[in-house]
């Protein structure tokens, strides 16, 4: 029965991380690539920014990658340095998009582009050995 149990468990948290998993990087991709269809049908506290959108969508991304990632990998570290790299890539791209609406892209792009590589490498070398 405790096994049953255990496996009926185990099956909820497996379709919850997938079907949550899914939603996130969806809702991420929407955020990212069309920000202000995104703010006018979900995110509206003014004001309106677009940067700030696609970060959003950045972070859902990664969130949502941690999940799925979980689900077809064990090891978590890899999990998680690959959830935070896919995060963290697209983190990057948003300030590469939106280098022209503020912060300081001289610094910034360079920072999280390097963040991004090498979280994605660290979790490609940790995956492969």
């Amino acid at each position: 029965m405790a096994e049953q149990e255990e496996g009926r468990a185990r099956s909820a948290a497996t379709i919850v991380a997938g079907l949550v998993g899914l939603f996130l990087v969806v809702a991420g991709l929407w955020a990212f690539l069309a920000p202000r269809p995104f703010f006018d049908a979900l995110a509206v506290f003014e004001p309106y920014n677009a940067h700030f959108i696609r970060d959003i969508g950045a972070f859902q991304i990664g969130l949502g990658a941690v999940l799925l990632l979980a689900l077809r990998l064990e090891d978590a570290l890899t999990v998680a340095l690959g959830g935070v790299g896919a995060g963290a890539l697209f983190h990057a791209a948003a300030h590469v998009i939106d280098r022209d609406l503020g912060g300081t892209p001289a610094t910034d792009i360079p920072f999280f582009g390097v963040m991004a590589v090498v979280l994605l490498a660290a979790a490609f070398t940790r995956r492969r050995a």
